[in-house]
């Protein structure tokens, strides 16, 4: 036990976030596999209230990515606050984002507020937010044990994906993932993560 936890751990700590991408393309299976495991995330009331949506049409990701783009433009250009924009200097991000089109795979996730009957009704879900959050770790941690590189990108807002994906109202973009394998000159920062006795308290 203490063995597997130890190995999970330092399977773990490789992640990295990758910002450059190959074009090259993700098994069908790897991302079946990957959604599945995801979906058998804890959430409340077992409602399940998470969508994902799987874009590797070319035009389709050029569409997002023209819209992202729109987003962050507005966000660099002045509406995020300077504090924000110094804390993400570190990565040398801005308004481009062409990994939204090179990637493999991106992944829309959206959080169901309540899930739309045939009659008109509705059935409420619980705990929406945390329940998919939860998922997105899963989903994470699965496309990086077989192999793929993720980014999580939030331009907000998000509405935009709902249009171009065809997703109904009930339905709230949570999280765009891009799934894929890093460029051969693909670089990640140098960073740290906080200690133990820093993130956790044993009583």
């Amino acid at each position: 036990m203490v063995g597997r936890s130890r190995l999970f751990c330092q399977a773990l700590k490789r992640r990295r976030t990758v910002r450059d991408f190959s074009d090259r393309k993700i098994p069908r299976e790897v991302i079946e596999n990957c959604l599945l495991a995801a979906g058998s995330a804890p959430n409340g009331a077992n409602r399940q209230p998470w969508h994902f949506v799987v874009v590797e049409t070319p035009g389709i990701k050029q569409r997002i990515r023209l819209a992202a783009e729109k987003e962050e433009q507005e966000f660099y250009g002045g509406r995020a606050p300077q504090e924000w924009l110094e804390a993400l200097s570190q990565f040398g991000t801005d308004a481009r984002k062409p990994f939204l089109e090179t990637a493999s795979h991106l992944i829309a996730i959206f959080a169901e507020s309540y899930e739309a009957v045939p009659d008109g009704g509705r059935i409420k879900n619980y705990y929406v937010q945390e329940s998919v959050g939860i998922a997105c770790g899963l989903l994470i941690t699965a496309l990086h044990q077989s192999g793929v590189a993720t980014l999580t990108h939030t331009p907000s807002p998000m509405k935009f994906l709902n249009e171009i994906l065809g997703r109904p109202e009930n339905e709230r973009p949570f999280l765009l993932l891009v799934a894929g394998f890093p460029a051969p000159d693909a670089a990640v920062p140098d960073i740290s993560k906080k200690s133990l006795n820093q993130i956790a308290t044993f009583l």
